[in-house]
């Protein structure tokens, strides 16, 4: 944690919420290429799906897929803090559950996914990002 010469802990920058602020737009403007603007080409995405590419081409590679099975999908972002270059992000995946989703027959419901994330900043880009869903929500929502 970068502290100031005060002891104070340096807060998040414009430029670092910005990106974030991107990297969630890039989903619901449906432009993944974005993340080739935002994210270190080494970026890191933790916990990797299967078979997911380790840089930013294998995040693209599911929001396309992601695009097509939930062709509404949109992320709102619920909040986001932290300090210089760590920052966590509450936020909620909403799309109407057309297709099968990971075995989840389509209810055509309106949904939402929890998303907990946790993104690693330096000089204004992503370098890492560990994130949590919760798919069990929407096996939850299913059943209503």
């Amino acid at each position: 944690m970068e502290k100031e010469d005060n002891g104070v802990v340096k807060a998040l920058t414009k430029q670092e919420i910005n990106t974030i602020e991107r990297f969630y737009a890039a989903w619901n403007l449906k432009k993944p290429e974005v993340l080739d603007e935002i994210c270190m080409p080494d970026w890191k995405d933790i916990p990797l799906a299967p078979q997911q590419e380790d840089n930013p081409k294998g995040l693209q590679a599911i929001m396309k897929f992601l695009f097509e099975l939930c062709p509404d999908i949109e992320i709102v972002i619920h909040e986001i803090f932290g300090s210089h270059e760590r920052a966590a992000v509450r936020a909620s995946m909403q799309f109407t559950h057309v297709n099968e989703i990971m075995g989840i027959a389509p209810t055509n419901k309106k949904v939402t996914v929890a998303l907990h994330e946790f993104h690693y900043l330096k000089n204004g880009k992503l370098t890492h990002t560990w994130h949590l869903e919760d798919w069990f929500g929407l096996v939850m929502q299913s059943k209503q």
